[in-house]
């Protein structure tokens, strides 16, 4: 079981992109396999807002073809989202507690790495090194191939 972070959906969508082929292919076998993943609403929502920005993607997606790509996810068959339960206020301030510094853009990264522990998922495919900041973690970077156990 793992999470896929925004920017691997990114790149697995535009096709302008020099990550675009790895991160596409991971997508791709996440679609086809048998063991679950998960996506959170937030990961979903910031998808649609860097893709269809114009000061992101110089061919930005029309909202259209944005939720297009996101639908063909909620095709798979083990795709799952990640959703708070009513321990997420103690998981939250458990995390607050550990990770010192969680501030500004952190704040978002928190949030997926709380959800993450509430539900018993340890290993996120992402780019962003932010993810290193939470111990509790593994993180692969489907580009690199690079794993870093927590």
């Amino acid at each position: 079981m793992f999470v896929v972070d925004t920017n691997v959906l990114v790149y697995g969508a535009d096709r302008d992109a020099p990550e675009h082929a790895r991160c596409r292919e991971h997508l791709e076998s996440f679609r086809a396999q048998t063991t679950p993943w998960y996506l959170t609403w937030g990961i979903v929502y910031e998808f649609l807002r860097v893709v269809t920005h114009p000061r992101v993607l110089s061919r930005p997606f029309t909202h259209e073809q944005a939720w297009s790509f996101i639908d063909a996810l909620f095709a798979s068959p083990r795709l799952g989202m990640l959703a708070e339960t009513e321990r997420h206020r103690h998981v939250a301030a458990e995390v607050f507690a550990e990770v010192p510094g969680i501030a500004g853009n952190l704040v978002f990264d928190a949030h997926t790495a709380i959800l993450m522990r509430e539900n018993g998922i340890r290993t996120i495919y992402t780019r962003d090194a932010d993810f290193n900041r939470f111990p509790f973690l593994v993180t692969i970077d489907p580009v690199a191939d690079k794993q870093r156990p927590f």
